[in-house]
């Protein structure tokens, strides 16, 4: 297989791909691709991802794009660690979270862009805007939490756990005011081997 990512290993959904590869242990190359000089519209790879978007897995003569596509399509094509429920209500909810954290939280992933996770903080306080999308989510990430597990469907762990920790690390990281309960999530996600695997990656300098 291989896996098309971001040259600095800083797209959030590269990172969940990357994550659930290694959760499955599947043997994959990672090809770098540099978004700023526009490589993601280069005829062979807008051929092979359609939506000219990392990541983008290849996998023998079937190429795919967009991160939860991707990570729904090794849970069912591949054995291994599971990464989605298999109870279809859990699997739903996991379904759910991921949706959401790709659909909202604009002025978050604005004002604390994943250079946050793993460049270092940015100095500039949240805007009121910010300041209310983080409200929202610490609501909606306490009560998918708030039946006691220690992850998102309870005491399964599943690809949504990461993802949603990449959107709470972006404020923890940045040392923004987060609930304790909603930071020790993210903290143990982060310490998770195959989240590690991207977080240590040998970045270049900006």
């Amino acid at each position: 297989m291989e896996l098309y990512v971001d040259s600095n290993y800083v797209s959030p959904y590269a990172m969940s791909v990357f994550v659930a590869l290694y959760e499955k242990k599947l043997p994959f190359k990672t090809i770098l691709l540099d978004l700023a000089s526009g490589a993601a519209s280069a005829p062979l790879f807008a051929k092979l991802s359609i939506t000219h978007r990392v990541p983008a897995l290849v996998d023998g003569d079937f190429s795919l794009s967009e991160s939860s596509a991707i990570t729904e399509y090794l849970d069912e094509t591949y054995p291994g660690q599971a990464l989605y429920p298999v109870e279809s209500k859990n699997r739903a909810r996991a379904r759910q979270v991921q949706a959401w954290l790709r659909s909202d939280f604009m002025p978050i992933r604005s004002e604390r862009s994943t250079l946050v996770l793993f460049y270092g903080p940015s100095a500039i306080p949240l805007s009121a805007k910010a300041q209310s999308a983080a409200q929202k989510l610490f609501a909606g990430a306490s009560e998918l939490l708030s039946h006691g597990g220690p992850y998102v469907c309870g005491k399964e762990w599943c690809i949504a756990d990461v993802d949603l920790a990449i959107m709470l690390n972006r404020l923890v990281l940045n040392g923004d005011v987060v609930p304790e309960h909603l930071v020790n999530f993210a903290s143990r996600q982060w310490e998770r081997a195959s989240v590690r695997l991207w977080v240590d990656q040998e970045r270049p300098k900006l």
